[in-house]
């Protein structure tokens, strides 16, 4: 994760917009009332509510197609998010990857930049510990409480980055960090986007968003990006159009993006801008993409 400190793993916080749901495929006839991530609903209530109702969500999901929960989609987008982060397509290398970016996050690392200052890496390795006790990282659990939240190395250097790097080779603990982006980031970030209506383009712009801004509900967060959107356009699921909504929050995200420490915005100019101006909301391949002046192709 890049950005943003609070995490509310698998249940998204709610921004306060009141939004029906209704199927990009549905037309006319009086709306469900609203499910539990699409109603208006104060914050602090949000996770209640979201248990509350969660199995009437999930009721409403199931009659939906997978989009990009399914395994090609899935693995596209794990692609273009290694694209943007890490300039390459094969995500599976990055296991064991881990540095500081000088970002204010201490050290990033893995399949989804989980990090030492946000709170995310060390649930990955706390969760971890539990199944499998005697790990190389376990050692170094007290000392990432202690940074959590921080971007110090206390208590991790000289040895922590070398003991990544060797646990990574470790089949479970490669499943572990897959598990924990999904669990985070990737089945929140879907599960949203198809609450609000969105295709499968829709689903990886939240995807993205997410992981890059993290799970957080301040103004440049994923759920604040998402509620600073929902007052430009509507969502789908209020009856508003897909491309028109998305744009907006585009819109909204490029901003953020132009706030960032390099203040690059290819991500979104030259990548997800492309495939929504190309109509392309099913996310269609062959794709052909450009994040940090490189051009990606997957056929």
């Amino acid at each position: 994760m890049r950005r943003g400190v609070l995490l509310f793993a698998a249940v998204p916080v709610v921004a306060t917009a009141a939004v029906y749901f209704l199927a990009p495929s549905d037309s006319g006839g009086d709306s469900p009332a609203p499910t539990a991530s699409t109603a208006q609903v104060a914050p602090e209530e949000a996770k209640d509510r979201a248990e509350r109702e969660r199995e009437r969500d999930d009721e409403v999901i199931a009659d939906l197609p997978a989009g990009l929960a399914s395994k090609g989609k899935k693995e596209l987008a794990q692609q273009l998010v290694a694209s943007a982060d890490n300039s390459t397509l094969d995500w599976r290398s990055l296991y064991g990857s881990i540095e500081d970016l000088d970002d204010g996050q201490g050290y990033t690392a893995g399949v989804a930049g989980f990090c030492t200052g946000t709170h995310d890496l060390l649930t990955l390795v706390e969760r971890y510990t539990e199944d499998h006790p005697d790990n190389g990282l376990a050692r170094y659990l007290p000392a990432l409480r202690k940074v959590d939240g921080t971007d110090s190395h206390e208590g991790l250097d000289p040895g922590f980055a070398d003991a990544w790097r060797a646990e990574a080779e470790v089949p479970a603990f490669r499943a572990a960090q897959e598990e924990e982006r999904d669990r985070v980031y990737f089945d929140p970030a879907v599960r949203l986007a198809k609450l609000d209506g969105l295709t499968t383009l829709g689903q990886f712009v939240y995807y993205d968003a997410i992981i890059f801004h993290g799970p957080d509900t301040e103004a440049d967060g994923f759920y604040g990006l998402r509620a600073r959107a929902m007052e430009e356009a509507e969502t789908p699921a209020a009856g508003g159009d897909e491309k028109t909504y998305l744009a907006a929050f585009l819109d909204v995200r490029r901003a953020a993006l132009a706030e960032t420490r390099d203040g690059d915005t290819s991500r979104v100019d030259t990548a997800q801008r492309r495939f929504l101006d190309a109509g392309n909301l099913e996310l269609r391949t062959p794709l052909e993409w450009e994040t940090y002046g490189d051009t990606y192709q997957v056929p």
